[in-house]
C-alpha cells in the first residue's frame, strides 16, 4: 500500500462524543471527517470537515455520507447496516466493522449466542418474552438481570429483577424484546480494546479495569488491578472474540472476572469504547487514531501502554436538564498529571456523559508495577473528578 497526504476522507455515522475523538485524532494523520447525526451541530462538528443532519437509517443521508467518503465506519450501534452496505456497495467504498457484525452486535441475545456457538465464555442467559417466562427464569437463576435485546447503554436497557413478583413491572420497564441473564458473583470488571487491521492482523491493549455505579461506567484503571493469570486469560478471550468478528476497526469487549477467577464475556462494541479513553494518553497509539488506521487498513499503531492511567468520567450532577456549564475547571487544568476532554454538548441533565480526564503516572518505572500506586491514581483522578461541577453554587 502507497500512502500519501493529504489523506482520505472518512465517513462516520453518529457524531457524538466518540465521532469527536475520532475527528481529534484523525486531523494529525491529514484524514478528514464527514460526520452523519441528527443533532445539528452535533459534538463531533467542531472537529469535523463536515456534518450531514440525518437520522442515522436515514437511507438518503448514508447514501451521501458513502457518496463524499473514501472509507465508511460508525460510532454508534443504532447505525442501520443493511443501508451501510447498500450505500457502500453503490459507492464502491469499503465499510467496517463489516455491517454483518453490527446486525449481529445490535441484538444482544444474537450476539451471546453466536461467542456461545464459537465457545466463548459467557454468563448463563435465556430469551424471556411473558411474565410468567420471567418468574420461572428468576425461580431458576435465583435472580437475573433482564437486559432490552437492542438498544440500551448506561444502564438504561437493563432492570435487576430479584424475585418471581417484580418480573412484569421489569419487563414493562425493558418495553421490547429481552433477556434474562444470571446474577453474577465477580470479583471486578475488565475491558479489552481489541483491533483488526488489514490481512487478518489483531492486536490487544492491555487489559482495563472498569468501575461501575448504576449500571454507568465511573472510572477505568490500567493496567487492571488483575492477577496475571486472569489478565492472560482476558487477552486470550478477547483474541477469541476477535476471531469471531469479522472487519477492521477497534473493539471495546467487556468482561467479567469472577470470584472463582473465571472470565466470562459480558457485551461486545464495534466501535471505540469508554473503556478505552484512557489510550488517548496512557498508550503508544489511542483506540481513536487506531481506529482511523484500521477502517482504512492503514498498518496500526502499537498498542503498549506508556504509563499507567485511570479514567474518571464527568457526568451530569444536576436534577434537571439544563444548558451545561461545567465549573472549577481549573482545578484539573492546574494538575500537572491530569488531561481534561470535554465532549461537547450543550445540555446537562442527571449521570449524562459530558467529558472525561485521565490521570497517568509518567513517572512510573515498570508499567504495571505497584497495586498500591494504581490505587492512589484512582482516588486522584476521583478527587479531580469531583471537585468540577455543573451546579451553580
Amino acid at each position: 500500500m502507497t500512502i500519501t497526504l493529504p489523506g482520505p476522507t472518512l465517513g462516520v455515522v453518529g457524531g457524538g462524543q466518540l465521532g469527536r475523538m475520532l475527528g481529534e485524532a484523525a486531523a494529525p494523520l491529514g484524514v478528514d471527517l464527514v460526520v452523519l447525526d441528527p443533532t445539528p451541530d452535533c459534538p463531533a462538528a467542531p472537529v469535523a470537515a463536515d456534518q450531514i443532519v440525518g437520522d442515522f437509517d436515514d437511507a438518503n443521508a448514508i447514501d451521501e455520507l458513502a457518496a463524499r467518503a473514501d472509507a465508511l465506519t460508525f460510532e454508534i450501534e443504532l447505525a442501520d447496516p443493511d443501508r451501510m452496505a447498500a450505500a457502500a456497495a453503490e459507492h464502491g467504498v469499503a465499510v467496517h466493522p463489516d455491517p454483518a457484525t453490527l446486525e449481529t452486535i445490535q441484538d444482544k441475545l444474537v450476539q451471546k449466542e453466536a461467542l456461545a456457538d464459537a465457545g466463548i465464555p459467557v454468563p448463563e442467559l435465556v430469551a424471556v418474552a411473558t411474565a410468567e417466562g420471567l418468574e420461572r427464569v428468576v425461580e431458576e437463576f435465583g435472580g437475573v438481570m433482564l437486559k432490552a435485546r437492542e438498544g440500551g447503554y448506561d444502564g438504561r436497557g437493563n432492570v435487576p429483577v430479584e424475585s418471581p413478583d417484580e418480573a412484569a413491572a421489569a419487563l414493562d420497564a425493558i418495553g421490547g424484546a429481552a433477556m434474562a441473564e444470571e446474577f453474577l458473583d465477580f470479583e471486578r470488571e475488565v475491558a479489552v480494546m481489541g483491533l483488526k487491521g488489514a490481512d487478518g492482523e489483531t492486536r490487544t491493549y492491555p487489559v482495563t479495569e472498569t468501575v461501575h455505579r448504576e449500571e454507568i461506567l465511573r472510572e477505568s484503571v490500567s493496567p487492571a488491578r488483575a492477577d496475571d493469570a486472569v489478565v492472560t486469560e482476558a487477552e486470550s478471550v478477547a483474541r477469541d472474540v476477535l476471531e469471531v468478528l469479522d472487519g477492521r476497526g477497534v473493539y471495546g469487549i467487556e468482561l467479567f472476572e469472577t470470584r472463582e477467577g473465571d472470565v466470562l464475556v459480558n457485551e461486545i462494541a464495534p466501535r471505540p469504547h469508554n473503556s478505552g479513553h484512557w489510550t488517548i494518553e496512557g498508550a503508544h497509539t489511542s483506540q481513536f487514531e487506531n481506529h482511523v488506521r484500521a477502517v482504512l487498513g492503514w498498518p496500526l499503531g502499537p498498542t503498549d501502554l506508556v504509563a499507567p492511567a485511570v479514567t474518571a468520567n464527568v457526568l451530569g450532577d444536576v436534577d434537571e436538564t439544563e444548558p451545561a456549564t461545567l465549573r472549577n475547571v481549573e482545578s484539573v487544568l492546574d494538575a500537572p498529571d491530569a488531561d481534561l476532554h470535554w465532549y461537547g454538548k450543550d445540555d446537562v441533565y442527571s449521570l449524562r456523559k459530558m467529558g472525561h480526564l485521565t490521570v497517568t503516572d509518567r513517572d512510573a518505572g515498570s508499567p504495571g508495577d505497584g497495586e498500591t500506586d494504581r490505587d492512589a491514581l484512582l482516588s486522584r483522578a476521583r478527587d479531580l473528578r469531583d471537585g468540577v461541577t455543573f451546579r451553580d453554587a
